[in-house]
């Protein structure tokens, strides 16, 4: 089948999803690529024609391909060109921040939605969400683990921070997400905690103490915050709150995304950075890793069993 590729337009997002040296023999798929795909690394189209790709331009491709793979959402300049029942793959969110465009576009045009998540992926369509048990659960944990570090740092240069010994931080979690949180932090001499599931009620104790909170938890809106409004009464004034894991309103209640050029706002004398592609600050590394992961878990076998499972 043709699985044909577009640029992510997501304010910011500089990370290329598909690199050539990753495109083997073994792929199943006729790949059609969007001319000037890998431009952000200078990556050039006769790179991607030398591995037996077609480039052709983005209107062509949602026109003739039934399955376009975008990394991040797909944003308002393309819905016009959308097709009824065609398939968009990639970090589509349909539950979290994508939930408007699926709500408003993707249920009226009875597209097929597979949000590639790392811990659970799932194929959508209307009121339908379907596990898609072939992809190894996560299976891109080193995007994740970036994420960690790409927040943390974004969020401390943009706040004027160099932490020391006088810093408190706590990181919530020990997900990938909170590891590369605390990897990068680690660096500083500060004082540093890592809370976990069974110690999560000391932080609740003590969180009025920390300078820092690093959340790297992503949790589904059905369930418990993991920081409440009332909680948020009890944080020091001046502390910055860093949502690692992007699940704005959801995690840590009340939040809202913001962007990479505009990542923090401040309310109630406290700072919250909720940035949710903050991995695109380390577009090299990262588009490495996704590409290797992808390739591997996405790309290279048919993507015909994607439509089978809304069968």
């Amino acid at each position: 089948m043709k699985l044909g590729f577009i640029k992510p337009t997501y304010p910011g997002e500089k990370r290329v999803a598909l690199l050539p040296e990753h495109i083997t023999s073994e792929f199943e798929n006729e790949l059609v690529i969007e001319t000037g795909f890998g431009s952000e690394l200078g990556i050039n189209d006769a790179e991607y024609e030398a591995k037996g790709c077609k480039i052709d331009s983005r209107s062509n491709i949602f026109q003739n391909c039934d399955t376009v793979f975008c990394l991040k959402l797909i944003q308002p300049g393309d819905y016009d060109h959308l097709r009824e029942g065609q398939m968009i793959i990639g970090w589509t969110h349909p539950t979290g921040s994508g939930t408007e465009f699926y709500q408003k576009v993707a249920c009226k045009k009875g597209l097929h939605v597979i949000d590639l998540d790392n811990i659970y992926p799932t194929a959508h369509i209307g009121d339908k969400h379907i596990p898609v048990t072939f992809i190894k659960k996560n299976f891109v944990w080193k995007n994740s683990f970036y994420a960690g570090v790409a927040s943390v740092q974004h969020a401390l240069l943009h706040f004027g921070l160099y932490p020391d010994s006088d810093t408190k931080i706590a990181v919530l979690a020990s997900g990938s997400c909170s590891q590369g949180g605390y990897s990068y932090v680690s660096k500083y001499n500060a004082d540093v905690r890592m809370f976990y599931r069974k110690t999560m009620n000391e932080f609740y104790e003590t969180i009025g103490e920390y300078d820092v909170i690093i959340n790297g938890i992503e949790v589904d809106s059905s369930v418990a915050h993991i920081i409440t409004k009332e909680q948020l009464k009890q944080v020091k004034k001046g502390c910055l709150i860093i949502d690692s894991a992007a699940d704005a309103g959801n995690a840590i209640e009340g939040t809202r995304y913001m962007s990479i050029a505009d990542p923090m706002y401040e309310e109630d004398g406290i700072f919250f950075y909720e940035v949710n592609n903050a991995p695109s600050l380390l577009y090299r590394k990262t588009s490495f890793e996704i590409s290797k992961s992808f390739s591997e878990w996405v790309y290279k076998k048919d993507v015909k069993r994607f439509w089978d499972l809304f069968e």
